[in-house]
């Protein structure tokens, strides 16, 4: 049995939750870990013990140095540490960048996310390929919004196409506008977390963001501007292709999407598989992947995640 002292607010945030991380610890490490403060007893094997103190003196080092901890995420680094022991709890903890908007500042919450900002940062055009509830959108929302705020660029476009899951348009009521809204429900959602409402709906009125489907694209030179494509795997690879092309000068445009979920009929190739096919390796151009241990949304999502993808036993 190890012994192993933490800091007090270490202690505190393992003992959160009703434990739940200290749980997570022995199911990831297969531990069995006992005490309820400071002072922790670890039980298992050597190899497994060891492993468990490496990680919870990295732990006890970023308490030490004020670090703060969303819900989520030390489960995460946890899970995939115990997987992997060349990686480090400072991996998925480092100096995070901050993306500062009118209503609150925006920081990743893994890894990856981290590594995504970075990427959208670096490049002018980026992919983010992963599930749903990963932050694909929001961080690419926020970005833009950061910029546009910078004054770096003149205007946010958002896009999306307007794909029939399940229901066809012309069954839906109202006029055009009224019938894709839906489809562009989600970006408004994001863009009003980051903004005051009132402010959107003047921007919009102006044109400085503007929120439209694919197929609004058409025919344009976006200049100057933040362009997000989202829900990009039901894209066709001809509208791929038009709306890469629509880049301009002084422009990024980040392209969002799940290949897990497309709605494009049987036997149509998704642009976004296309794309990744052809453009991987092409200097400027970031793929950025996600997968169900980068999901921020409520810890049952992963879960669902795991058993669509047919795993068996999440934890």
């Amino acid at each position: 049995m190890k012994r192993i002292l933490l800091p007090h607010r270490g202690a505190e945030i393992l003992f959160a939750l009703r434990g739940q991380n200290i749980h997570d610890l022995e199911t990831f490490f297969g531990v069995h870990i006992s005490g309820r403060g400071p002072e922790l007893y670890v039980a298992g094997e050597e190899k497994s013990v060891s492993a468990l103190e490496k990680v919870l003196k990295e732990f006890a080092d970023l308490v030490n140095q004020g670090q703060e901890f969303s819900n989520g995420e030390l489960r995460s680094a946890f899970e995939e540490i115990s997987g992997n022991a060349a990686l480090s709890l400072h991996d998925f903890f480092p100096k995070r960048p901050v993306v500062k908007t009118p209503l609150r500042e925006v920081t990743p919450r893994s890894l990856n996310q981290a590594l995504y900002l970075a990427a959208i940062e670096q490049n002018d055009l980026t992919f983010s390929i992963g599930p749903a509830g990963t932050g694909k959108t929001y961080l690419a929302v926020a970005t833009a919004v950061s910029c546009l705020q910078q004054k770096s660029i003149q205007r946010i476009v958002l896009a999306r196409p307007a794909v029939e899951a399940g229901e066809k348009l012309g069954f839906l009521p109202g006029d055009m506008q009224e019938k894709i809204n839906p489809y562009l429900r989600p970006l408004y959602d994001a863009l009003f977390h980051m903004m005051d409402v009132e402010k959107v709906e003047k921007l919009i009125e102006r044109g400085t963001i503007e929120i439209a489907p694919l197929a609004f694209m058409r025919g344009r030179t976006l200049n100057d501007a933040f362009i997000i494509l989202d829900e990009a795997q039901n894209t066709t690879s001809e509208q791929m292709k038009m709306f890469l092309t629509r880049m301009g000068w002084n422009s990024k445009t980040v392209v969002t999407g799940d290949i897990t979920q497309i709605d494009l009929p049987k036997g149509q190739v998704s642009g976004l598989v296309q794309a990744r096919e052809l453009l991987s390796g092409v200097k400027g151009i970031s793929f950025c992947d996600f997968n169900e241990k980068d999901v921020v949304r409520h810890r049952l999502v992963r879960l669902i995640i795991q058993a669509y993808r047919g795993k068996t036993n999440p934890q």
